[in-house]
C-alpha cells in the first residue's frame, strides 16, 4: 500500500495548498473533513491539521476528539490546529495577545529540533491568527517564537509519547514563508519518514494494475470531452484493458472552431476506440431562448444524458462508465460545515452512471490538474493534447453571454479561432494557461469605412494559473493585444469592437458564467 499523509480540513482557504505541496514532495495525501476521520487513519504515515476561519474559543468551533491519534501517529497542527491543541489538551488559548497577519520574522529556539533541520535561525513566515497561545499544556515546549508571540512553534516534550506531535502558529504552504517547503519537507521525511516516491510513473503502474484488478474483462464505456483530464483517463484505461474500452465523442455544436475534427483525429491516431456523434442541433435546439447561466448548464447536462444514453444502447457488454474526474471536484463537493453557496454547476454532467446502471470507473479522481498534465506527459500522450488550455464543460454556451444563437456561436468561434491561433504563431499559447473569447450581449457603434456599424462587443480572457483555484490576468504585449484586436474586427462580420479583461480569480471568476 502506498504512504499516504492525511490532512483534516477545518475550513481554511490553505488547505489544498497543503495538499499541493505535500504532492510536490511526491508524497501523497488525502483532504478529509475534520469530522470524517478514515477507520483507517492509523495506518497513515502522519496527520495534519489545517487552518480555520473559526476560533478555538468560538461556541460553535470545529471540534475533533485529538487523543484518538496524538501520540500514535506523527501529527503537525497548523494555525487552527495548533490552537485546538494547546485548548484540548489544557493550555491556554487567548484573544488578548497580539494578532498577526501577515509577514513575520520566526526565531528558533536554541533546541536543535529535526522539524527545523536547515532551517534558518531567523526567516520569513506568514501569520493569519487573531487566537494565540498564552500557555502551553505541560506536555508541549516551545521551539520557535516571533517578535509578538512566545509560542509561535511548539512540539510534545521527548519520551512523552510514542510519536511526536507538531504544531506551528503560522502557515508554511504559503509562499510568503521563505522555508515553508523545506518545513513541510522535514515533516514528512525527518518525522514521519515519508521516502517521497509518489511519482507519476509509480502512479500509472499503480493505476493500470488497480484498473485490470477492478474492471477484469468488462467493457467500459467514455465519454471524451477532448480536455486533458478525460484525455489523460482514457489513456490509463485503454494501456489497462485495450479494445475493452469504447469511448465517445459529442459534438455538442459548443467547441471550438474545428476542434470536432481535430480532437478525433487525435483520438484514432492513439488507438483508441472511438465513436463520433454530431448531436449538435439536440443541443442547440434545445438551448434556444434560454439566457440564465444555470438553465444552460442543465439543460447541456439533460440533453447530454439524452444523447449518451441514446448512444450507450448501441453497445453491448458495457458495466463501467469512465470520467475525468480530478481531485478538486472530489474536494468541492464535500462540505466542511453545511452546504456552500453554488458558484456554478459543476461541469462533469451528473446521473449518467444511476440512468445508464453502470459502474463508476475515475482514475484520476485524486490527481490535481498540474499532476493529471505530469501523468500524460509520462503516458507519451502529445504535447498538443496535454498542453490544451482547458476549456469549459458547457463550451461556448457558456462563453456566449446571454440568449444563445447559431449566429453568435459562430461569431465567439471566429474570434476564438483568431485568438488562439494569434497565442501558438506569437509562442504565447503554453505561456499562458488558459484562453477564449467571449461574446457579449452588447451591441455598440462603429464605422468601417463611410458606414456606420451597430455590431457585437467581444471579449478577451487570458490567465495564468497552476490548477484554476486562482488565477491572474496574462499581461500581454499591448501591439499582440492590438494586432489581435485588428484580426478580429477586420474579419469577423459582426463585431466591431475587443476589449480585454483584466480581472483576477477571486474576486472574479474565470469564465464570465
Amino acid at each position: 500500500m502506498k504512504e499516504r499523509i492525511i490532512i483534516l480540513d477545518f475550513g481554511s482557504q490553505y488547505t489544498q495548498l497543503i495538499a499541493r505541496r505535500l504532492r510536490e514532495l511526491n508524497v501523497y495525501c488525502e483532504i478529509f473533513p475534520y469530522n470524517k476521520l478514515p477507520q483507517d487513519f492509523l495506518a497513515a504515515k502522519a496527520i495534519i491539521l489545517s487552518g480555520s476561519p473559526f476560533s478555538v474559543l468560538d461556541a460553535n468551533a470545529l471540534y475533533t476528539d485529538l487523543s484518538q491519534f496524538a501520540g500514535k501517529i506523527p501529527v503537525l497542527g497548523i494555525c487552527y490546529g495548533a490552537q485546538l491543541t494547546a485548548h484540548q489538551f489544557g493550555g491556554k488559548v487567548s484573544k488578548t495577545l497580539q494578532r498577526e497577519y501577515g509577514k513575520a520574522t520566526l526565531s528558533l529556539g536554541a533546541v536543535k529540533d529535526p522539524l527545523f533541520a536547515d532551517i534558518l535561525p531567523s526567516s520569513q513566515v506568514w501569520m493569519s491568527h487573531g487566537d494565540s497561545i498564552e500557555q502551553l499544556p505541560g506536555t508541549f515546549e516551545s521551539i520557535a517564537t516571533t517578535a509578538d508571540i512566545p509560542v509561535a512553534a511548539f512540539r510534545s516534550k521527548p519520551g512523552i509519547w510514542q510519536h511526536p506531535y507538531y504544531c506551528l502558529q503560522f502557515h508554511p504552504e504559503v509562499t510568503h514563508s521563505d522555508q515553508g517547503k523545506d518545513i513541510l519537507r522535514n515533516f514528512v521525511v525527518n518525522i514521519a519518514g515519508c521516502a517521497c516516491d509518489w511519482t507519476p510513473a509509480a502512479f500509472i503502474e499503480e493505476k493500470i494494475h488497480e484498473i485490470i484488478n477492478m474492471v477484469g474483462n468488462d467493457r467500459v464505456l467514455m465519454g471524451l470531452s477532448g480536455g486533458v483530464d478525460s484525455t489523460v483517463a482514457a489513456t490509463l484505461i485503454h494501456k489497462a484493458i485495450g479494445s475493452n474500452l469504447t469511448c465517445v465523442f459529442l459534438d455538442n455544436g459548443l467547441l471550438r472552431k474545428g476542434e470536432f475534427d481535430a480532437v478525433m483525429h487525435s483520438y484514432r491516431n492513439m488507438g483508441f476506440n472511438i465513436v463520433g456523434v454530431d448531436a449538435s442541433n439536440a443541443f442547440l435546439d434545445e438551448l434556444q431562448g434560454i439566457s440564465d447561466p444555470e438553465l444552460k448548464r442543465k439543460a447541456i447536462g439533460r440533453v447530454f444524458i439524452e444523447v449518451f444514453q441514446k448512444e450507450a444502447a448501441k453497445f453491448e457488454g458495457i458495466r463501467w462508465l469512465g470520467q475525468g474526474t480530478i481531485y478538486p471536484d472530489v474536494i468541492e463537493s464535500v462540505s466542511v460545515h453545511g452546504p456552500s453557496v453554488t458558484i456554478k454547476s459543476h461541469h462533469n454532467v451528473g446521473g449518467l452512471p444511476d440512468t445508464l446502471h453502470l459502474k463508476l470507473l475515475e482514475p484520476i479522481r485524486m490527481l490535481f490538474k498540474d499532476e493529471v498534465r505530469r501523468v500524460g506527459l509520462a503516458l507519451g500522450i502529445d504535447q498538443d493534447l496535454i498542453g490544451r488550455h482547458p476549456f469549459p464543460g458547457p463550451g461556448l454556451a457558456i462563453r456566449v453571454l446571454g440568449e444563445i444563437t447559431r449566429e453568435k456561436i459562430r461569431l465567439c468561434q471566429d474570434a476564438d479561432a483568431i485568438f488562439i491561433a494569434n497565442l501558438k504563431k506569437h509562442n504565447l499559447y503554453n505561456v499562458v494557461w488558459q484562453a477564449g473569447a467571449i461574446l457579449l450581449p452588447v451591441q455598440s457603434v462603429g464605422v468601417m469605412g463611410d458606414e456606420r456599424t451597430y455590431e457585437f462587443t467581444v471579449a478577451l480572457r487570458c490567465v495564468n494559473s497552476v490548477d484554476g483555484m486562482t488565477a491572474t490576468w496574462s499581461d500581454l504585449p499591448y501591439d499582440f493585444l492590438n494586432t489581435v484586436s485588428s484580426e478580429i474586427i477586420n474579419n469577423v462580420k459582426g463585431i466591431n469592437r475587443v476589449v480585454y479583461d483584466i480581472s483576477t480569480k477571486p474576486p472574479a471568476t474565470i469564465e464570465w458564467e
